[in-house]
């Protein structure tokens, strides 16, 4: 498969990840009785990545997150080639799909795209319960660490065949459903980029950490898992 079709694969995956998370939290999260709540949006998280998996595995992967790209290859998974390729392709991913839910929910009367925060990550004020950045920085690295140590696991060929995607998926589930009240869970570069980008000030002013956290948490889990590999 060229590296070209890997890409558009990563950009379609990454797409339907923001859309589904980021949009079950805009859309549907805060609906009056009929809510998903952050366990409805922590399980939308989970389900694109499992769908995705399946759909896309083949072709690049299925990363969707610049962070597990580099885990990957810090393990010896992955070409650090590819890696500019596969990190372009996510981040345009996330942010088509970031504006594409912006202009849908701005169909609902009274929406406020700054008051939204389109899902976006955060800290301080803008943290669900209002954590500080050091709880953030601390939760980013570790949910990451975690997630690529499930991902490096359940995709081992020693593992059971067939089943990675489901583990992966809901490993993804239980991360959110620990974190979104931290910092609405990002773990994902792409993923806080896209809705930064449109919701602008506060939210570019953090993006930060969020880029910062998990590659960190992703190259740790990368050594680790080499390591158990010698």
């Amino acid at each position: 498969m060229s590296l070209a079709k890997k890409s558009v694969a990563e950009f379609i995956g990454t797409f339907w990840l923001v859309l589904g998370g980021c949009g079950s939290a805009v859309l549907a999260a805060g609906v009056p009785e009929l809510g998903i709540g952050y366990a409805g949006v922590a399980l939308a998280f989970g389900l694109t990545v499992l769908t995705m998996a399946y759909a896309i595995g083949h072709i690049s992967g299925c990363h969707l997150n610049p962070a597990v790209s580099v885990g990957l290859a810090v393990a010896g998974r992955f070409k650090f080639s590819e890696l500019p390729a596969y990190v372009i392709a996510q981040v345009l991913g996330a942010i088509a799909a970031a504006a594409i839910l912006a202009w849908i929910a701005g169909g609902a009367p009274g929406f406020d795209l700054a008051a939204s925060g389109l899902a976006s990550n955060g800290y301080g004020d803008h943290s669900p319960q209002g954590y500080s950045m050091e709880s953030g920085f601390v939760t980013e690295v570790v949910m990451t660490l975690m997630f690529l140590i499930i991902i490096l696991g359940a995709t081992d060929k020693r593992a059971p065949a067939g089943f990675a995607p489901i583990a992966i998926g809901l490993g993804l589930t239980l991360i959110h459903l620990i974190s979104i009240p931290v910092t609405n869970t990002s773990v994902n570069p792409a993923r806080s980029t896209g809705p930064a980008l449109i919701v602008g000030g506060w939210a570019i002013a953090q993006l930060w950490m969020f880029w910062v956290a998990p590659i960190i948490g992703a190259v740790i889990a990368g050594l680790v898992y080499r390591w158990f590999e010698e």
